[in-house]
């Protein structure tokens, strides 16, 4: 019988110490063949076809990740673009929430809207900061530079009663953090980081009953018979989420829907636990060396002030991790082991 350990141990095979999810994750054994044959099915000339069902199998993986049904489920290839597209359903002037420092995609284009009025508060203060007249709460659901988790629950209950709308971008917590996609208006994930897939894919959540979206970037994959949508105006929309897709990268998506099955395999509970536990090991050994890390409770990304001028020698000695902003940022997923938490604390002990 297969056990958490064998299975990844059958699908990851680091050359290094891998401590970098939060920049990209590794690509699963099973990702990595599914890739060599899309890319053999397209240089050898035949059909398409099962680069195109991946999409929808990928597409049905992650919706039962995210806890929703299949049709509320848009396929893309970034957040940004998500982003945009619920940018470009607010009315002038209305008023758009979010957290400081969190990531571009999931602000910039509010920003760039220009006639929006953007309020940029804490994230220890999101939930409280919303107010009659906020239209849209837009944050990520862990934050990309330290790992921070937002109170998601206070944040929902306080979009609530002031009748906002709520947009969370699970991008750096999709495949390790549960994902309650149907508790809020809108969420969005691109899949190349927890999720272990290919770059130039991302999904996008919306409500039944698409929640005031405008399909303004729909082509002929948004129609509801997409191969009879590629000429002319698109006269009949897909009746369900796929009216916001964009056309999909094949090749990624031929890839991503091993990973997500591999993700569903494992179990996100069981991968919460293994990744939560190799983080407050590390947390640990940072504080015998007398160094602390930016409070991130309940968080696999560990971001440690002062010792961002480490990654380059850090990288040299076979581990990878990141340098943000000065920080030194290490994020431990299912492929990681105790062995790999202690090998950082040796180097940086020296």
């Amino acid at each position: 019988m297969e056990t958490f350990e064998s299975l990844v141990r059958a699908e990851f095979a680091p050359k290094n110490t891998f401590l970098n999810t939060a920049s990209s994750g590794l690509l699963p054994a099973r990702t990595v063949a599914a890739l060599r044959e899309a890319v053999s099915l397209r240089a050898e000339g035949r059909p398409l076809d099962p680069l195109h069902a991946d999409v929808e199998a990928a597409r049905a993986s992650f919706a039962r990740l995210a806890g929703v049904p299949v049709g509320r489920v848009a396929a893309g290839s970034s957040v940004t673009a998500h982003t945009g597209l619920v940018a470009a359903s607010l009315p002038a002037g209305a008023e758009v929430l979010t957290a400081e420092d969190d990531f571009s995609s999931v602000v910039n284009p509010f920003h760039t809207r220009g006639d929006l009025k953007v309020r940029i508060v804490p994230l220890e203060r999101l939930a409280e900061s919303v107010r009659p007249g906020t239209a849209l709460v837009a944050v990520s659901a862990a934050q990309s530079a330290d790992g921070r988790i937002a109170d998601l629950p206070a944040l929902r209950e306080a979009a609530r009663d002031h009748g906002a709308r709520t947009y969370v971008d699970f991008s750096q917590a999709a495949g390790w953090l549960p994902m309650d996609a149907d508790a809020y208006d809108y969420t969005a994930s691109i899949c190349y980081k927890w999720l272990l897939g290919p770059h130039g894919a991302s999904f996008l959540v919306v409500p039944e009953d698409f929640g005031s979206l405008t399909p303004v970037l729909a082509g002929w994959v948004a129609g509801e018979r997409p191969w009879d949508s590629c000429y002319g105006p698109v006269t009949e929309l897909a009746h369900s989420a796929r009216r916001f897709d964009l056309p999909p990268a094949l090749f990624s998506y031929a890839g991503l829907r091993h990973s997500l099955a591999l993700v569903e395999e494992l179990g996100v509970d069981a991968i919460r636990a293994h990744d939560l536990a190799l983080a407050d090991r590390f947390r640990a050994g940072l504080a015998t060396l007398g160094h602390a890390p930016l409070p991130a409770p309940g968080s696999a990304i560990v971001s440690v002030p002062g010792l961002g001028h480490r990654q380059g020698e850090l990288s040299a000695a076979g581990i990878e991790v990141s340098n943000r902003a000065g920080n030194l940022r290490a994020s431990f997923h299912l492929y990681n082991t105790s062995a790999d938490v202690d090998r950082i604390l040796d180097v940086l002990s020296s």
